[in-house]
């Protein structure tokens, strides 16, 4: 993946660009992309690429030498795992090294079935067609300017607490990642919009930096999810169930952080501005944040009336039965075009509309491309019996169900060094998802574990992308407000919020049923919700 675009290929927002409508500025084209996937590594040398393709020239040799149809399943992952180093995009990295791989082991008449075959199974399941939905709706929302709005009405409504502003920013990333479908994006967005404030109310800045880069953790389990929904197409279950099985625990998580900042504005007031002036201390010239009345409160939540009614349509339909999740996300991406169109009504509507709808399809596109790799790459398994001996070594190993979740939190670790979530769920979930049952391990549990993991993966130091993304942010002076942050102030408020993360992950495992609740719940209550 070329680490200076996304996903639709548009250019990422240089570090002191202005990120449109968050922070009441705009550009000469707003940032609509959807996932945005920045990375601190850069485009590979001359020296990495002749390595990179000499190993490939390797794996080459060993796949059509090998003496054994695993062994030469074995150096197809390899391949992969070289492409992807290589930063070529996910879509190539997972159907090249399958499709020669299937040739190598099977010959032609199998190499051309999976490629009549794969593109249109990966992508075909009706309930898929809600991904569409849900990216044209946040594309929309954004244009539309409420991204925003969001975050100054999650602002009003706990500024007033200990730790108020940054209890406000934890919700407003939750909702904007969500809505967005990217961390990465709403780590941008709020990063420039919430640093400068929390520093203004005398915030310590490790901790104003740590609260952006836990603030869109819980945006990919609460719905309307993208990914839950891009796994649910990935392990065949369906739509409906995997979306709400993300919710309780995203919103819990981000109760979690909430009450953490609120705990430290108690104990340790000092760290979130209580009792001092709400300017920055180390620039007299910054003016003095606004106080907030609940008249201005109660006013602020007229600016997001339409995202209550998305709520309602969204929420409201499936739990009441009337909308399987598929109708209801294109229920709530309609309501979405009337909220752009009336919101940007004397400025072009259409125009936003257009290019809304350009960037769905490009986005989409993009996620189904890589969605028919995995595919290719789950075929591959099955035709080289790699699959069964994968899920035969795990069990030998004689893990339980708690050693294998711990040794796959140790894998996303790792690979978010390398890796977006995106990237790592379809490069491990087809391996993994033989060994679910022998594990004892729910599918619909499976995937929010998987979702949240990745996002845990992102910001882990040292090897996570959003802290280099915040400190890059940081550097900026508009951002900082005349305080130096440094790489070790990153790493440090990460210390202080990802226990956070870590007993989340405990309480997981240890009630698993928290993940199946809400579905089971609506299931009772709406007659089913799997279209």
């Amino acid at each position: 993946m070329n680490t200076n675009t996304d996903f639709t290929g548009a250019p990422l927002l240089p570090e002191d660009a202005s990120t449109a409508n968050v922070i009441g500025m705009t550009t000469q084209k707003p940032a609509t992309a959807l996932f945005p996937s920045g990375s601190r590594r850069e485009r590979p040398g001359v020296l990495a690429l002749t390595i990179g393709f000499g190993l490939v020239a390797v794996c080459l040799i060993g796949l059509f030498t090998s003496p054994s149809a695993a062994v030469g399943g074995a150096w197809c992952i390899a391949m992969m795992l070289v492409l992807l180093f290589l930063s070529v995009p996910v879509a190539i990295a997972l159907s090249v090294p399958s499709i020669i791989g299937v040739y190598a082991v099977s010959g032609i008449p199998a190499t051309m079935n999976i490629l009549s075959t794969a593109p249109f199974s990966a992508v075909s399941d009706w309930t898929l067609s809600v991904l569409p939905m849900f990216i044209f709706m946040a594309m929309l929302l954004t244009q539309s300017g409420l991204s925003g709005k969001v975050y100054r009405v999650a602002d009003h409504w706990f500024s007033w607490l200990p730790g108020g502003i940054g209890i406000g920013t934890t919700f407003a990333g939750a909702g904007l990642s969500a809505v967005t479908g990217s961390t990465i994006g709403m780590t941008y967005a709020l990063g420039r919009a919430g640093i400068p404030e929390m520093l203004k109310a005398g915030y310590d800045k490790r901790m104003a930096v740590g609260t952006i880069m836990v603030a869109g953790m819980t945006g990919n389990l609460i719905p309307p999810s993208i990914l839950m929904v891009i796994y649910a197409g990935i392990a065949s279950v369906p739509v409906g169930p995997a979306l709400m099985a993300g919710a309780l625990p995203g919103i819990v998580l981000a109760v979690c952080f909430a009450a953490f900042i609120f705990a430290v504005g108690v104990f340790v007031p000092r760290l979130v501005g209580r009792g001092q002036a709400a300017t920055d201390t180390t620039n007299p010239t910054t003016p003095e944040r606004p106080t907030t009345t609940w008249r201005d409160r109660f006013t602020s939540l007229a600016s997001v009336w339409g995202f209550a009614i998305i709520l309602v349509v969204l929420f409201g339909g499936m739990f009441s039965g009337i909308f399987t999740p598929t109708e209801a996300g294109a229920a709530a991406a309609l309501c979405s075009l009337l909220l752009c169109l009336w919101e940007k009504r004397g400025d072009g509507p259409w125009r936003k509309v257009a290019e809304s709808a350009m960037d769905t399809v490009a986005a989409t596109s993009a996620i189904f491309f890589i969605m028919i790799g995995a595919t290719m790459l789950t075929s591959l398994l099955a035709i080289t019996g790699l699959a069964p001996i994968l899920t035969g070594l795990i069990t030998d190993l004689g893990l339980s169900r708690i050693g294998f979740l711990l040794v796959l939190i140790l894998l996303y670790i790792v690979m978010g060094m390398f890796f977006d979530t995106l990237s790592m769920m379809l490069l491990t979930i087809p391996i993994l998802l033989p060994t679910l049952e022998t594990m004892g391990v729910s599918p619909l549990w499976f995937g929010v574990f998987v979702v949240l993991l990745g996002e845990f993966a992102m910001v882990t130091p040292p090897v996570g992308i959003i802290p280099y993304i915040v400190h890059s942010i940081a550097k900026n002076p508009e951002v900082n407000l005349g305080a130096t942050v440094t790489l070790r102030d990153i790493f440090i408020s990460l210390l202080w919020f990802l226990p956070v993360v870590v007993i989340f992950l405990i309480l997981m495992v240890a009630a698993p049923g928290m993940t199946e609740w809400l579905p089971e719940l609506i299931e009772r209550t709406s007659g089913g919700m799997s279209g």
